[in-house]
Order: structure tokens, then C-alpha cells, then sequence
């Protein structure tokens, strides 16, 4: 049987090659030739499947080790018996801890406690869910938005979206979708910005056509906006060089990237595929999870704000300011490299590992040390240390033992 893959899914050969011949391509070079003769097809958000791609091939099976699909003509494959596939909830971890290291970053760039502040979550499907938790266990105040649910539960948490846009943050998790009583593409839109509360924090994660990019545009220079978080993009790769330079944080479509994220995506599209084919699976995620890089980490609460000591361990396990710094250099490049700049920063992205691969501990200083530091700090080190354990362990850490 013959596979054509995606190469950035990771370790996709080593993988499917239990069950087939591979072939690992650039996501956007998959093209009619390329798949003709495939009985099988693994892509990713940026290769289009449909019609157009798979009308004359034989492929049987199409996965997409992704959350999403709308990238994915269900209706087309439905109609030629292509049996389908997707990893939904594969990364949402990953997304979530994205938005946990946006806001703490942009807590310490514009001086915000994140404590008390209100977010509105759009969308609360696998990853708004985990980032409505993740938040809560900050301290902030969170209010959710998500019309289907609320038509499928009945639950009155689900408010309308009208509720929401007085939030001091916002953050969007919806699909992508272009039509119905649902339809999110620009969902953002210029009446969207001229609603929000004055100096909102908005955040995108979910798809780049959810936000009409020229609105977005005006809301930051009119200052509506406080700052902006962006890691996906419309007309990705090729992206607006003049919104990149006014948003704070700018990522090029990683949000999702952590090596634990992909390959539970491939796992469970590889799950899906032998159980298609009738075939028995020879390998399980363990496979292929390495050792984390930073296994324990030991730090110091003493003389720091609980919001500074929480940036700093989310920071030594994943810096999205690096991720920042690097897509910014793709407005140097020559106009005829930037999508191929920007697609290479998403195939080549380092490892990176979700929060739960590392324990915390947290040591307190010595009897001697202690009695130089200021008494308001002695007389508070017990219910601080106790908050912020528990504020590392609501946003995924392992705590030590002793200190759960």
C-alpha cells in the first residue's frame, strides 16, 4: 500500500511504514500527480483535499493529523466511499499552554495582573475548554461563548457573544467556517473591533479567516486594542508584513506545535488508518516521546510577584517570544522568499514540550537567608508558595510530592 504524507508530521515514516510504503512530501507540493496512485493520503492544515486533488488518484483513506478540518472536503469524500480521519483534542493541550504563555508575556510587557481580569473564550471545543480552565486557575474571571454547545446542552454558561465583548482579553477557538447560522469567517470584523471594550487584549489561535485582517488593522490604530496576539494568519504563508509589525506577539501558525501535540495527531490518525485497512497497530505513543529537555525545574519564589515567578517557569520550558522574534525577520526577506521563510519556520520548528513533562519545585531559602528578606515576605511565604503551586499545577505542571 502506498502513503503519501505530509514530512511535517513527525516520525510519520518511521510510523506508517508498518503498514505501508511511505512517501514524505512538503504539505503544499501535494499536488494530483503526487497522490495518483497513493491508496492512502496524510496531510495537514495547508494542503487543500478534494475534488480538485484526488479525482483522478485511487487514494481509499485521508487523514488529517490536525484538529481541524475545514481545509478537508468531507461531502466529496462522503460521495466516493474515501474513508476519513482527523485528530481532534490532539493538540489542544499545546494551543492552550500558547495562550497561557501569550498572556503572561503580555502581563509583563504592559504591566497587567492577570488576576481578577476578565477573558471571553470564543469557541469552547477542545482547546477553548482547556484555555477557559487554564485561565480560571490563574485567577481570571472567565466568560464563554459557543452557540452550538448551547443548542446541544441547554447550559446558560454558553452566553451570547454580545456578553462578552466587554472582556479585558479575548481569545478565538472556533473553525473556520463560510456559511449557516454559525458562520465564523470574519467573525472579527470591523463592527466586531467597534464593539470591544476600549483596551482589550485580543488573541487569535484558531484560523486566520476568523479575523478580517484590515478591521483588525484599524482597531490597533485607533487604539482600541491594548495588544494583539497572532498565530495564524489570513493567506498564509503569505502574510501581511504591515500587521505583523503592529501586533505584540506574532507566531507563524505554531500555536499547536509541541512534539507532544503532533504526535498524538499522528498516533491517532495511524490508529485510525490500521483500524480502516483491518490492519493491527505496532506502535503506541511512547514510541516515540523522547525524554523532556527540562525534566525538574527548581525555583525560588522569594522577592517576586507570583505573576513574575509563573512567567518565569512557563518561560524556561517554552518562550514564545523566540517564536516572535523569529517570524519577525521574515520582513527582511526578499519579497519571493517570505512563504517559503514562513513555511520553514512551521517544517523546521524546535521540540517543544508540553508543561506536564516537568516538575516543580519549589525551594525556600535558608533560615539565615530568610532573615534578611523583609518580614511582609516571611509572613507571607506560606499562603504565596501555596498559590502558586497551585496556580502551576492549574495550568499543567507536575508539582513535587510534598507540595501538592
Amino acid at each position: 500500500m502506498k502513503i503519501v504524507a505530509d514530512e511535517n508530521i513527525p516520525f510519520v515514516r518511521e510510523c506508517f511504514s508498518s503498514i505501508g510504503q511511505v512517501e514524505a512530501v512538503c504539505g503544499r507540493k501535494i499536488t494530483p500527480k503526487a497522490v495518483a496512485d497513493a491508496d492512502v493520503l496524510l496531510v495537514r492544515s495547508v494542503t487543500k483535499v478534494g475534488q480538485e486533488l484526488l479525482a483522478d488518484s485511487k487514494v481509499k483513506f485521508v487523514a488529517t493529523a490536525t484538529i481541524g478540518f475545514d481545509h478537508v472536503d468531507i461531502n466529496y469524500l462522503q460521495r466516493n466511499n474515501i474513508g476519513f480521519a482527523s485528530a481532534p483534542g490532539s493538540n489542544a493541550n499545546s494551543a492552550a499552554e500558547y495562550v497561557i504563555a501569550a498572556l503572561l508575556e503580555i502581563g509583563q510587557k504592559h504591566k497587567i495582573t492577570l488576576e481578577g481580569k476578565s477573558i471571553g473564550v470564543i469557541g469552547v471545543g477542545n482547546v477553548g475548554s482547556r484555555v477557559a480552565k487554564k485561565c480560571a486557575a490563574l485567577g481570571m474571571k472567565v466568560k464563554l461563548n459557543d452557540p452550538p454547545l448551547l443548542r446541544q446542552t441547554g447550559d446558560l454558561k454558553y452566553r451570547p457573544i454580545e456578553e462578552l465583548l466587554d472582556c479585558d482579553f479575548i481569545t478565538l477557538h472556533t473553525p473556520l467556517t463560510f456559511e449557516g447560522i454559525d458562520k465564523t469567517f470574519h467573525l472579527a470584523d470591523e463592527r466586531f473591533f467597534k464593539e470591544l471594550k476600549r483596551g482589550c487584549v485580543f488573541i487569535n489561535t484558531s484560523r486566520g479567516g476568523v479575523v478580517d485582517s484590515t478591521a483588525l488593522k484599524s482597531a490597533i490604530k485607533t487604539g482600541r486594542l491594548k495588544a494583539v496576539v497572532l498565530d495564524v494568519w489570513e493567506n498564509e504563508p503569505n502574510i501581511d508584513l504591515e500587521l505583523l509589525e503592529m501586533v505584540d506577539i506574532a507566531t507563524p501558525h505554531i500555536a499547536g506545535y509541541s512534539l507532544d501535540g503532533k504526535i498524538a495527531g499522528m498516533m491517532m490518525i495511524y490508529k485510525a488508518a490500521c483500524k480502516y485497512f483491518g490492519l493491527q497497530p505496532k506502535y503506541e505513543t511512547g514510541d516515540f516521546l523522547p525524554e523532556p529537555a527540562v525534566s525538574e525545574l527548581r525555583i525560588n519564589p522569594q522577592g517576586h510577584l507570583e505573576q513574575e515567578v509563573l512567567h518565569s517557569v512557563v518561560r524556561k520550558i517554552y518562550s514564545i517570544s523566540e517564536d516572535d522574534r523569529k517570524l519577525r525577520q521574515m520582513a527582511g526577506r526578499a519579497p519571493e522568499k517570505r512563504c517559503k521563510f514562513f513555511d520553514g519556520l512551521r517544517k523546521n520548528y524546535p521540540v517543544r514540550r508540553e508543561f506536564q513533562n516537568t516538575k516543580v519545585l519549589i525551594a525556600t531559602e535558608s533560615t539565615e537567608e530568610k532573615e534578611k528578606v523583609d518580614s511582609r515576605f516571611r509572613g507571607n511565604d506560606r499562603a504565596k508558595v501555596k498559590t502558586i503551586v497551585e496556580k502551576l499545577a492549574g495550568i499543567g505542571f507536575k508539582m513535587a510530592d510534598e507540595q501538592k
